[in-house]
């Protein structure tokens, strides 16, 4: 009778942490969730990306001319570029380690730098958002961040001017959003601009007239992972999530303050590219696997890669409104 062996089933270690790691990672991503996602192909000879936009046409208002062909119009492009990079970390677990904790070590690293990778993919691309250039500085003539004070609380107008500025630049609402649970495939969401927030400013925020949390939602299947209400008045339509990782200028404001960047966001504001199949993996390297490196197999590593950039598309699809705390 013949035995079964690791030769017909492969150690299935690495695709078990491989799904822990994703699976904690992928929930941090909040930033990342609203992108065009443009993959680069594997052996594509490059690592920089193109976006293309294509620029709108001015309406056809004059009327045609019996028998008379117009001049016709020409189809302009923006291209956009970046270059795809890597990131990643590690940790090193001895043999004394694995076999006297009761813990399942490697299973535990895999949780925390799943976590480590999710907060660092995300920071990347919330860093690149919030170098856009449409600023609005709650206070009174405030021109600059360092101009915010401690006073200078956000208000419903500046939620209001965002919204307007959006608008009045052609900006969509978001209709959709990466669904990382299903391959970063898109699913549909009700169309709104969408908020990213810092808990410290939604408490002002839930203050306004117009405001409605989601436990008062009509339709509580609509509401988005890490959402935490709406505003909705003057012409405003706005969907706030709220993170943590929201970017907090520290000490940048008058008198040292930190000043809290909230963003409002329109449909292709921005895009995120990996390299396909190496998006983002788990490494597991057991005990002796390094040779003659490790001689005595007294240490077993674990760790994470990822390839990613952000980029803006458009800039006139993002608003950041910078003020102070409540």
């Amino acid at each position: 009778m013949p035995n079964t062996t690791r030769i017909q089933i492969p150690a299935e270690v690495n695709n078990f942490y491989d799904r822990t790691l994703l699976e904690r990672a992928v929930a941090l991503f909040v930033h990342t969730r609203w992108a065009q996602v443009r993959d680069l192909p594997k052996r594509a000879g490059t690592k920089v990306i193109k976006f293309r936009r294509y620029g709108n046409l001015i309406a056809a208002t004059t009327p045609l001319t019996e028998g008379v062909t117009p001049a016709g119009s020409q189809l302009s492009v923006t291209d956009i570029t970046a270059t795809v990079a890597q990131y990643g970390d590690y940790i090193t677990a001895t043999d004394v380690l694995t076999y006297e904790s009761e813990d399942a070590v490697l299973m535990e690293a895999a949780e925390v730098m799943g976590d480590q990778a999710g907060d660092t993919i995300d920071q990347l691309c919330r860093d690149i958002l919030n170098a856009g250039t449409a600023v609005i500085y709650s206070g009174t003539g405030n021109v600059a961040t360092a101009d915010v004070a401690a006073g200078d609380v956000i208000s419903y107008q500046n939620l209001d001017t965002a919204s307007l500025a959006l608008k009045n630049n052609k900006a969509k609402p978001i209709t959709r959003q990466i669904n990382a649970s299903t391959g970063y495939n898109t699913t549909p969401i009700p169309a709104c601009f969408i908020s990213i927030i810092h808990p410290e400013i939604t408490a002002k925020v839930a203050t306004f007239t117009g405001w409605t949390p989601v436990e008062k939602y009509s339709n509580q299947a609509t509401v988005l992972e890490g959402e935490v209400g709406s505003y909705s008045a003057n012409g405003s339509k706005i969907r706030f999530i709220e993170t943590t990782n929201a970017k907090i200028k520290t000490g940048a404001g008058t008198g040292a303050i930190d000043v809290y960047c909230t963003l409002i966001l329109g449909a292709n504001a921005y895009g995120i590219t990996r390299v396909s199949g190496e998006a983002m993996k788990n490494i597991v390297k057991p005990l002796g696997s390094a040779g003659a490196a490790d001689p005595l197999d007294q240490r077993a590593t674990s760790g994470w890669k990822a390839t990613f950039v952000a980029r803006i598309l458009n800039e006139d699809y993002i608003e950041r409104i910078e003020s102070a705390k409540v």
